[in-house]
């Protein structure tokens, strides 16, 4: 398999420790973490030509990973 950019410890290599921690210890940020991971796969697939879909679609698709970064990012600075 290729590397898969953004992925959270690239997105954050200095809360890496916080990121592991909190996927253990706290359940809503390993959910938030999994969904971006997995909606991040999707994305990078439909970008290699792996999936088919719409540009609208990967737009959404990617406004939605911002999302969920922003909130992972505003959980990463509450734990620091």
């Amino acid at each position: 398999m290729t590397h898969v950019p953004h992925g959270l410890h690239e997105e954050f290599p200095k809360a890496a420790p916080a990121i592991s921690r909190l996927k253990i210890g706290d359940a809503h940020f390993a959910r938030l973490a999994e969904r971006y991971e997995r909606l991040n796969r999707e994305i990078h697939r439909i970008e290699a030509d792996v999936e088919p879909a719409s540009d609208e679609t990967l737009a959404d698709l990617k406004r939605l990973r911002l999302r969920l970064k922003d909130e992972i990012a505003a959980m990463l600075r509450a734990a620091a």
